[in-house]
C-alpha cells in the first residue's frame, strides 16, 4: 500500500464507518494520547521502567498503527499529501544534514 492509498483507505473508512472526522483539534489531541501510548510501551519495553500489570496485552505495532491512523485523518483534514511532504521533509534533511551527522563525533563509534 502507498501512503496515497493508505490516505483513501483512511478517507473511505471514515466517511463510512466513522460517520465523519472529529475536527482537526480534537484529532490533535487523539494523535498526542497515541504517542503517549507509544512512548509507555517503549519506557517499558526498551527503557528502565517495568510493565504494570494492566500492560500486559498491549501491542507496540497495533499503538504505532493508531498513531499513523490520527496523523492520516490530519493530513486528510488538511489537505497534505504525504507522499509528497514525506519526499521535500526528505529532501530538506539530505541538504541540511549532508555532513552533519558524519562529523558528529556522538555517533563514532
Amino acid at each position: 500500500m502507498t501512503i496515497k492509498e493508505a490516505q483513501e483507505i483512511v478517507d473511505k473508512w471514515i466517511n463510512s464507518t466513522g460517520i465523519r472526522y472529529f475536527n482537526e483539534l480534537t484529532n490533535t489531541a487523539i494523535l498526542m494520547e497515541e504517542v503517549g501510548e507509544v512512548a509507555r510501551i517503549m519506557a517499558r519495553q526498551y527503557g528502565e521502567q517495568s510493565f504494570k500489570k494492566s500492560d500486559e496485552a498491549v501491542n507496540l505495532a497495533d499503538e504505532m498503527a493508531d498513531v499513523f491512523f490520527v496523523l492520516i485523518c490530519l493530513a486528510n483534514q488538511t489537505g497534505i499529501d504525504l507522499h509528497d511532504a514525506l519526499l521535500k521533509n526528505l529532501e530538506k534533511k539530505s541538504i541540511r544534514d549532508a555532513d552533519r551527522h558524519k562529523n558528529n563525533e556522538k555517533l563514532k563509534s
